[in-house]
């Protein structure tokens, strides 16, 4: 079957396809107006650069998707759709799939974009950096002629994974002429990036904004309707919250402000607060027991620790009832893949001081088990209050914690480089393609020294990585779903890394902005069809 320029809904092993181009979102009212600048800010910090070829987490994934784009997207009902790809069609055996590039395209700098911008961007961005771990079976692409390439497998490689890759929010296709010769980490461009998305890098005030302008030339005729956009970085919530309420910033993603604010913002008429627009990247809170601790070899000490810990009052309190009690490391909106039938860790400090007593760890004469430290990354306010808390409950059940929140740079570089943590409370985003997204922080294959967002607990389970592997290449669905059930069973009951909460990510917005939260991905998405009412 190939797939034009399309949607394609996956479900029950149905493939559905419908007519091309988005549907209007729910904040849309009649025609779009074209003109304006719109002010945007996000609830992280600046990010080291405004394009990371390795992804490097939201806050470059949030400037760098304004201005590069990708071979595919996912909608808001589930379907896929060619963006720089005009349609793709798997192979009798799976192994390959045929890709049609989009005609038209040009550059920021007026470049045509050619297949062997794909080729290179494939081989040698996504392949090496951007989505390494989800290419472990790619076997090359090539390009038979100016308008295909073709992507080979070793093995064989389900629809809903080869999609899902193409709509990855760091797979994008970058120029050849700019990148190829160069260190794509270190090459200069990645701070004033030149690509293909409707908007057009102007400058970076650092410590400030980003500024990008309309990009005239853009294949899609009709877009974008602005003719500005802007993304500030302010440090705090308060500070956010004052400069949406003086009308400096129009939209903020990812829970700009604290949840009073979005209270009182709302009650005042001129601002809406949705939860659309993050079925493709559901935030969590998540703890993660470093392995190379001995103290974590024991299963039962880990499971202790998640006993000890009330992930209800975390949601209620911590983050005021937007979030919810994790139970999987497939969250709960993934409608493809989560089950709730899992091993259950729930709040049982008698269970948890249990645990650790048959695990041989009773109190000792001052009331401590043992003591270990708690790292809390310092990228979100709230994951300083969650390590407070967590600190408290361990303390409870005799476990010693020393507490440390360190700003992003350091949480990154002791987490991932260093391993210099024995609990780690950290936060991930995943789509609902569990591989390798969520798998990663299992997988033997997903402990890569000095990579961010990885496995960092250096758990490694053959019967984990065999599992996971026959994820990879089952291509019925119904058959792969279930392997995918089996999964979440095995690591809830495993419970190296599991979450505390689940985010219930809020876009807050002026009601002048149009047509916004249309995105399952709205963070990465390239918003060249936002608009303003006047």
């Amino acid at each position: 079957m190939t797939i034009n320029v399309s949607r394609r809904v996956f479900g029950a092993g149905v493939l559905a396809v419908g007519v091309a181009g988005a549907s209007r979102g729910a904040f849309a009212q009649g025609t779009p107006r074209r003109g304006g600048t719109l002010v945007a800010t996000w609830g992280g910090g600046e990010p080291q650069a405004c394009y990371v070829p390795a992804g490097g987490g939201s806050s470059p994934t949030f400037s760098s998707s304004k201005l590069f784009e990708r071979l595919a997207k996912r909608n808001m009902d589930g379907s896929f759709e060619g963006v720089l790809a005009e349609s793709w069609k798997p192979s009798a055996d799976f192994k390959s799939y045929t890709v049609k590039v989009r005609k038209g395209v040009k550059f920021h700098d007026g470049k045509d974009m050619t297949v062997d911008d794909v080729v290179y961007s494939v081989s040698e961005i996504w392949k090496k950096y951007a989505v390494a771990s989800a290419l472990t079976d790619f076997a090359g692409i090539e390009s038979p002629d100016a308008d295909t390439v073709v992507f080979k497998y070793n093995n064989p490689t389900p629809e809903f994974f080869f999609a899902s890759t193409l709509c990855s929010p760091v797979a994008y296709i970058v120029p050849k002429h700019v990148y190829a010769g160069s260190d794509p980490v270190t090459n200069p461009a990645n701070n004033a990036p030149i690509a293909t998305g409707p908007w057009k890098f102007k400058e970076w005030v650092r410590g400030s904004h980003f500024e990008y302008v309309k990009n005239e030339n853009y294949w899609k005729k009709d877009e974008p309707y602005l003719d500005r956009l802007i993304i500030r970085y302010v440090r705090d919530p308060a500070g956010r919250a004052a400069a949406m309420e003086a009308g400096d910033i129009h939209i903020g993603v990812f829970n700009p402000v604290a949840p009073p604010d979005i209270k009182r913002l709302t009650g005042t008429g001129k601002f809406v607060a949705t939860p659309k627009g993050y079925e493709e990247a559901v935030w969590s809170t998540t703890l993660e027991c470093n392995m190379r601790n001995p103290i974590f070899a024991k299963r039962e000490v880990r499971q202790a620790i998640f006993n000890a810990i009330n992930r209800d009052f975390i949601a209620k309190t911590v983050y005021y009832g937007y979030a919810r009690p994790g139970t999987s490391p497939i969250y709960s909106p993934n409608k493809e893949f989560f089950t709730a039938d899992t091993f259950k860790t729930p709040f049982d400090p008698k269970k948890a001081a249990a645990l650790l007593d048959a695990a041989g760890f009773p109190k000792k004469a001052d009331g401590k088990r043992f003591t270990l430290n708690l790292l809390s990354a310092g990228w979100f306010p709230e994951n300083g209050k969650v390590g407070a808390y967590v600190k408290q409950v361990l303390e409870d059940v005799g476990i010693g914690i020393n507490l440390t929140v360190p700003d992003r740079p350091t949480s990154i570089k002791r987490i991932y480089t260093d391993y210099d943590f024995d609990l780690a409370i950290s936060n991930q985003a995943n789509p609902s393609e569990p591989v390798p997204s969520t798998t990663q922080y299992f997988t033997t294959d997903g402990i890569l020294k000095g990579v961010p967002f990885r496995n960092a607990s250096g758990y490694s389970n053959p019967d984990v990585d065999k599992l996971v592997d026959r994820i990879k290449v089952e291509t019925d669905p119904a058959k792969r779903k279930a392997l995918v059930v089996d999964f979440q069973k095995v690591i809830t009951q495993e419970a190296p890394l599991l979450p505390l909460v689940e985010l219930e990510s809020i876009t807050l917005a002026s009601t002048k902005v149009q047509n916004h939260s249309n995105d399952p991905n709205f963070l990465a998405a390239s918003w060249g069809d936002l608009w303003l009412a006047s």
